[in-house]
């Protein structure tokens, strides 16, 4: 078995994809583009010949444009490896405009001096005795180095523009695996203060009530396990979510008795919409230790459950006084765990999704999740 991860072999696989589509899209560039610069000096030969040409002179001029034509595309073709080889691609406009006419000058004459050659020293096509070598030679020379200076041109504006696309993968990759990590990072954190917590009261429920002990510990672990599944995520259903509270509220009514009372107010409808892992457990979270904990009498934490507009809402009241101008909070372990919930649903929904803790009433708070049913692309 190959021990190259999963996503690794993902992106060798759309490298070689990606790879294979410039080589094809190079082939049919190259081969169209001196095609039809071929065709175009076939016509144009006709008008160097003063009288009609036999079917033999036809056949040699157009065998000789065709090997005159072949070399420059083998030219160009086998310069590739050489300029990646110089590490032109590298450089910017300005250091490879000389460079390119420089190359541009070589090859034309090159390319000149070996075609028409052939053309007056073997050959010998009927214009040949027309005109002279060196005119002939000069002005393919010149429209030789234009020709190669618009290939390289092509050329580069295309490794250009891919070299852009590629950055802005590489961008978007680098950006989707920052905001994994700060999933991961943000759905990973669990406030220890409750697990100490629940840790004293079942070690005092032991003795007391072994049963409601025992029921205790598996909601313990319903809760860990939740925490550890639901890091793999994005979101899960809210009827997941619910049932995890429920377990959760369990084990704090344990260590508050009478004194924390729950009020669930939620739509059936809602129980199958997608929420973030743990955001419900962080609002409830939050209201115990804020509206039940510092409180002699306790309170009641309500839960609200609502589709609305193409939204989830979800409200968690609980008793007590907010300052005025105040937000979500900006210390604690539980004013982190509200942060690290409001940053979550910014990475999945983006500025569709709000989470504000307000004061609805005299000694009420409500902290309020309103969630788009669709994930930002």
């Amino acid at each position: 078995m190959s021990d190259v991860p999963a996503t690794t072999s993902v992106l060798l696989e759309d490298d070689v994809r990606r790879h294979r589509a410039r080589e094809r899209l190079y082939v049919f560039f190259q081969v169209a583009g001196w095609g039809a610069f071929l065709i175009l000096q076939i016509i144009f030969s006709r008008t160097f010949t003063a009288k009609e040409p036999t079917w033999d002179e036809q056949l040699l001029s157009v065998s000789t444009i065709v090997m005159v034509v072949g070399l420059g595309l083998l030219l160009t073709h086998y310069l590739r490896p050489l300029i990646a080889r110089w590490g032109w691609k590298e450089l910017g406009w300005l250091a490879l405009l000389p460079r390119i006419l420089g190359l541009s000058a070589v090859l034309s004459v090159v390319w000149s001096g070996i075609g028409y050659g052939w053309v007056y020293g073997v050959v010998q096509l009927p214009w040949s005795s027309k005109y002279g070598f060196w005119a002939v030679f000069a002005t393919s020379c010149v429209n030789g180095a234009i020709l190669f200076v618009g290939w390289f041109c092509i050329y580069f504006f295309y490794h250009l523009f891919d070299r852009y696309n590629r950055l802005q993968i590489e961008q978007l990759r680098l950006a989707t695996h920052v905001k994994e990590a700060e999933l991961r990072a943000l759905k990973s954190q669990i406030n220890p203060h409750f697990i100490f917590n629940s840790l004293n009261s079942l070690r005092a429920l032991i003795d007391e009530e072994p049963a409601r002990a025992r029921q205790a510990v598996t909601q313990l672990a319903n809760l860990l396990r939740y925490s550890l599944q639901s890091g793999q995520l994005e979101t899960v259903p809210f009827e997941d979510e619910l049932r995890i509270v429920n377990d959760y509220l369990a084990l704090e009514q344990v260590r508050h008795e009478e004194r924390l009372r729950v009020r669930l107010d939620v739509a059936p409808e809602t129980l199958a919409l997608p929420i973030p892992p743990l955001l419900l457990q962080t609002l409830v979270e939050n209201a115990v230790k804020y509206g039940i904990s510092t409180r002699p009498e306790g309170g009641e934490i309500g839960i609200l459950a609502r589709r609305e507009q193409g939204s989830l809402r979800l409200q968690v009241t609980n008793p007590g006084e907010l300052a005025a101008g105040a937000g979500l909070p900006r210390s604690g372990s539980t004013g982190l765990g509200l942060r690290n919930a409001a940053e979550r649903m910014r990475l999945l929904f983006g500025d569709r999704a709000r989470l504000e803790l307000r004061a609805a009433e005299p000694r009420l708070v409500v902290a309020e999740a309103i969630l788009p049913l669709t994930a930002r692309a």
